[in-house]
């Protein structure tokens, strides 16, 4: 069993910058891989960032590709999402969670998630 709990969210200006933390405990922290997931408004959760349990391969979304950073910190139990030039469109709850199979850079097999942080991006 493995306990996500994410913080870091908030009102921003668009073009400005957040960064996004998920403390996880439970289970090996170093030996799985993580994910960042958003929900807008009336649409599907969708995937945004995905790093691997060493930390030295990631993957992201095409709509965030440059201007969001994943990375993690096995010595802290944490994963955080570094959000710059943020867009009124980043506007969604996001998430967290962990996968402990292949396909984690797809956004697939994602089995534990946090209760997700909500990220307002003003115009």
């Amino acid at each position: 069993q493995v306990h996500l709990v994410e913080s870091g969210g908030g009102l921003v200006q668009a073009g400005g910058s957040l960064r996004l933390s998920c403390a996880a405990s439970g289970g090996t922290f170093s030996s799985y891989a993580m994910g960042w997931f958003r929900q807008a408004p009336g649409k599907e959760r969708e995937f945004v960032a995905a790093i691997n349990w060493s930390g030295d391969n990631t993957h992201y979304a095409d709509s965030v590709k440059g201007r969001f950073t994943i990375s993690r910190d096995n010595a802290k139990n944490t994963v955080y999402l570094q959000m710059n030039r943020l867009e009124p469109e980043d506007t969604a709850v996001y998430y967290c969670a962990t996968s402990f199979g292949s396909s984690w850079w797809a956004g697939l097999g994602y089995e534990y998630w946090g209760q997700g942080t909500q990220v307002t991006v003003s115009s």
